[in-house]
């Protein structure tokens, strides 16, 4: 506890939600990060300020989460971006919310939500629509799907910036990626925007978004999530460009992920704003005389998982050793720390004093896909991407399609959320791994989860554009490249450069176990796409031939 000029904070859980009840008045949920500047704003002004917070005290029960650490309370609450300040009947039903207040604002809200408990009680709460009992709208897979995603590329594409949205920029890496393959124009313009303004040139890593459609009023965070997936997208368009200008932010971010943000044996979580704009304009030798940005680094199984697949992507696309050892090392870390390799269970962190919730969708698929790259890249993971993907699918997949973690706990916790964007992330991941394996029913899941949300198709913007991806996959078959050789070959590397980012590479694919039909004969390489499988090459070039042959 605090004094009486401070919020007295409590800890996520039943006991809160029970003093609530005991009390007869409203939760106040507080969902704040390290990395958001400007929740550490609302700390040292909105509810430092004494009657605020001895009006907080006295008529709620103030919660405080950390969105990181608590993903299924963050997506259950969240009002739209951080800080948020949401109200809470003591069953956890939405009374109301907002995003920063200030002393002013945050008094008008009080006293607002102070009359509604007074007018209505508990009868004023309210289930967010995207917890109700109803199942997504399902319906059979069309390539109208990948066709109207491509066309929201286009319709919602700004000209004058580059990227999508009026009013705030994001990066949407997973966006970026869809439209690599299908609108690459408007992709790399998008990439260039985000080199442009949001890449730290001397740390190197990219800042989360930008608040104005010009990219500017730059949100100097850097999570690790989004360091991750930007990474990627930027290593994927080097895949198709062969230019340095999409390499270079690459293997700076490698960097940055790789030192500034490693502990030893994992990535922290984030880097945090600082003084902003002076800090990171200033140069490498005057930043070492400005105060540090503030680091969390708490190494989160999701975040470190999307990290190694993305270094794992830049050594197969440019034999980078760095981003290869750094991304066996963080896998190494996690089946030390956070991954139970033989039941697949996945643990989000584990800290000096807590250990993080397990079983948690967008975990899960992360893990999947980083396994999938490092079998298709070191030759080795397929065994834990199994074990992982196989109780994911047991506890997860529930009526078609993947809740977003355990359905128990305080607030509505226990309401299942089924995200498109964690479906998509988990479908993805198991088709990888169904075209590394052979083993079809992890593309029966995979098909099955698409079907689930293709009633919503006309519904769907930029966002949640991998859908489009996972629905053409899933018509048209992933392209595979089964090369007969050891990770590491020139057929190997070869075929790891083959100018499609979606592909499964499989090395070793001429030993008497390799998965069939793709056993291939050795120092050779056949390429399978749909139901077409090529004649074998020998060489590079006649890699790349049969590839031009065999793929669409």
């Amino acid at each position: 506890m605090t004094d009486e000029t401070h919020v007295e904070w409590r800890d996520w859980g039943a006991e809160a939600f029970a003093e609530a009840d005991e009390r007869d008045c409203p939760v106040l949920l507080s969902l704040s990060a390290t990395w958001c500047e400007g929740c550490h704003e609302m700390d040292a002004i909105t509810y430092a300020e004494p009657r605020i917070a001895a009006n907080v005290n006295e008529g709620f029960v103030p919660v405080r989460v950390d969105v990181d650490r608590h993903p299924r309370v963050r997506e259950r609450y969240n009002m739209g971006g951080f800080p948020t300040t949401a109200f809470l009947t003591p069953e956890g039903e939405l009374l109301t919310g907002a995003g920063y207040l200030d002393v002013d604002g945050m008094r008008q809200v009080l006293e607002s939500v102070r009359g509604m408990w007074a007018d209505k009680g508990r009868d004023a709460g309210r289930v967010p629509r995207a917890l109700d009992a109803d199942l997504p709208p399902s319906g059979e897979l069309t390539d109208a799907i990948e066709s109207h995603l491509a066309g929201q590329i286009e319709a919602k594409y700004d000209e004058a910036h580059a990227g999508w949205g009026s009013d705030a920029k994001f990066p949407l890496p997973r966006t970026v990626e869809f439209a690599l393959k299908r609108d690459r124009d408007r992709a790399l313009r998008t990439l260039d925007a985000v080199r442009d303004h949001l890449a730290d040139d001397v740390a190197g890593g990219f800042f989360r978004f930008a608040g104005t459609p010009d990219w500017g009023d730059v949100a100097y965070e850097k999570p690790i999530d989004t360091n991750a997936a930007v990474t990627r997208a930027f290593a994927n368009a080097y895949l198709y460009t062969g230019d340095e200008a999409y390499l270079a932010p690459a293997t700076d971010a490698v960097e940055f992920l790789t030192d500034d943000l490693w502990t030893g044996y994992g990535v922290g979580g984030s880097v945090g704003p600082g003084l902003g704009r002076a800090y990171y304009a200033a140069s490498a030798a005057d930043r070492e005389e400005l105060d540090s940005p503030r680091r969390d680094l708490t190494v989160f199984a999701g975040g470190n998982a999307l990290a190694a697949d993305a270094l794992l992507a830049v050594a197969a696309y440019t034999d980078d050793g760095r981003a290869r050892e750094y991304g066996r090392r963080i896998l190494d870390g996690l089946e030390r720390d956070l991954i139970d390799a033989d039941s697949g269970e996945v643990t989000r962190y584990r800290g000096s004093d807590e250990v993080g919730e397990t079983d948690i969708l967008a975990d899960s698929a992360r893990v999947v896909s980083a396994y999938a790259r490092a079998a298709g890249v070191l030759g080795e993971g397929a065994e834990v991407a199994r074990a992982v993907a196989d109780r994911a699918i047991d506890r997860l997949h529930v009526d078609g399609s993947f809740v977003d973690g355990p359905r128990s706990g305080a607030g509505l916790l226990d309401r299942p959320f089924r995200p498109l964007d964690g479906n998509v992330e988990m479908a993805t991941a198991l088709l990888d791994l169904a075209a590394l394996t052979g083993e079809e029913r992890y593309e029966a899941v995979a098909r099955e989860t698409a079907e689930s949300f293709a009633g919503a198709t006309e519904r769907l913007s930029v966002q949640v554009a991998g859908y489009g991806s996972l629905a053409g996959r899933l018509l048209r078959g992933t392209a595979v490249v089964a090369v007969g050789d050891e990770p590491g070959s020139d057929l190997h590397r070869a075929a790891w450069r083959v100018a499609d980012h979606e592909k499964v590479v499989v090395p070793n694919a001429h030993r008497e176990d390799a998965p069939a039909p793709r056993s291939v004969p050795a120092g050779s390489a056949v390429v399978l796409a749909g139901d077409a499988a090529s004649e074998p090459a020998e060489t590079p070039d006649e890699l790349m031939t049969r590839v031009a042959e065999t793929v669409e």
